[in-house]
């Protein structure tokens, strides 16, 4: 599993670097670029949203109600383990690939084929085991695809242009976020359709952003004699040698770790808390992420712009972290559909915020600079681990406080509070970024 967040692999603007002698795009190039970048972040993060929120919830439920809680972290928990490991690997993997069409395009073109492919198997399949296999097939090859799509355009920005672009990229990302859930919700009880035209989806974009936004071909030396030590050692880096990364790193982890354990359950929270039947409560998530989407959108491409101009990144990620906690608070401050109404425009203004300022942020701590261009890709995937680390613990988290409490939403909502509370103050300590 990756959502985002998350996800992912959604870092689409990483500290600019001068690979093979690429220079910043401008004029229609550069809207071509943030258009269609744009474009593959809402589908994928579509299919995310509508997959992991909707129909694998829906799915599962079909097969085993009185189990579906525990099954579904299970579900989670097994396919984030490996696309957690895929992401930074085949980053790193990239940046030693050498064909006549690029370092990138490979794995995305093989990355998005395999992994539409495999989404379209999943609702085809009738037991926990055989979801399970085709949705970490389809996770590990969709996440093995974003390092590399995110590092073909990673230099392509200056630091000038990075708010108003992490803004517009991210506001794709989140809105792709709210379309899914509303998707999965009108096509809930159509899962073989469903699955198949977000499958298609994926291949389709994939497709048209590699032959509009070519890899420039250039003159790269051979790849250095792989050494799997060396390889390994590559993935870690010091918070001694880089607090800043270090701080920015733990509070998106403890963020997404109480943001995911709501987003993960909050089909079975409208039907095991607010009261909801299964198909009202398909329903339902279609409204509230209506809401979501048009507070996230606002609140997106705002954020971003109002960085740039303030010239300050941390206020920004603190106050939207403070919203976000006060958005997990309201289903159990009022477990009504008000309460989860205001749940969802407070969560679209303090997500949507968070994720173009934070993306911002982040780029500034990275640990590598210009002189370690080779290895973006690397770092990339890495960087994105602070996103699907949290996907794997948060929802074990939460299906066993819901299995150990028979349900006790309210203590999830708590605990889940806490998290995201606790990683707003973690950006405070981090000195390079205003």
């Amino acid at each position: 599993m990756t959502l985002t967040p998350e996800a992912a692999a959604l870092e689409a603007l990483t500290t600019p670097v001068d690979v093979g002698g690429d220079r910043h795009v401008s004029g229609a190039a550069k809207i071509v670029l943030l258009v269609s970048l744009g474009v593959v972040f809402f589908v994928l993060l579509t299919l995310y949203a509508a997959v992991l929120g909707v129909l694998l919830p829906n799915q599962i439920q079909n097969i085993d109600a009185s189990a579906k809680t525990k099954a579904l972290g299970i579900v989670f928990a097994i396919t984030s383990v490996f696309s957690t490991l895929a992401t930074p690997i085949a980053g790193a993997l990239s940046d030693r690939t050498r064909t006549r069409f690029g370092r990138r395009t490979p794995w995305i073109v093989i990355g998005a084929t395999l992994g539409g492919a495999s989404l379209m198997v999943v609702p085809h399949m009738g037991g926990l085991a055989g979801i399970t296999l085709f949705w970490v097939i389809a996770t590990v090859t969709l996440n093995a695809m974003q390092p590399a799509i995110t590092t073909i355009v990673a230099d392509r920005f200056s630091t000038a242009e990075r708010g108003l672009a992490s803004g517009v990229v991210g506001a794709a990302m989140t809105a792709g976020v709210s379309a899914g859930t509303i998707y999965g919700g009108l096509f809930a009880d159509r899962l073989v359709m469903a699955y198949t035209l977000l499958g298609g989806a994926i291949i389709a974009v994939s497709l048209a952003f590699v032959l509009i936004n070519p890899e420039r071909r250039v003159a790269l030396p051979p790849a250095t004699p792989f050494r799997i030590g060396a390889f390994l050692k590559g993935f870690w880096v010091s918070p001694r040698e880089h607090p800043d990364f270090a701080w920015a790193f733990l509070g998106r982890f403890t963020i997404y770790m109480g943001y995911q354990a709501i987003v993960t359950y909050l089909l079975y929270i409208l039907q095991d808390h607010i009261g909801l039947t299964q198909a009202k409560a398909n329903s339902t998530i279609a409204a509230l992420s209506s809401v979501t989407f048009v507070a996230l959108v606002i609140s997106g491409l705002g954020s971003g712009l109002l960085s740039d101009r303030i010239g300050r990144r941390k206020p920004l990620v603190f106050a939207a972290s403070v919203i976000m906690a006060l958005a997990v608070a309201m289903p159990l401050l009022v477990p009504t559909m008000t309460g989860m109404y205001v749940y969802a425009v407070l969560i679209g203004l303090g997500y949507g915020a968070f994720m173009s300022v934070d993306l911002a942020l982040m780029t500034e701590v990275l640990p590598k600079g210009a002189s370690s261009a080779g290895d973006t890709g690397k770092d990339l995937g890495i960087l994105t681990t602070a996103v699907n680390v949290p996907q794997i613990l948060s929802p074990v988290m939460a299906a066993a406080l819901l299995t150990m409490t028979h349900n006790d939403y309210p203590l999830l909502f708590i605990v889940a509070g806490v998290f995201v509370l606790a990683g707003s103050f973690f950006v405070l300590p981090i000195r390079s970024v205003r």
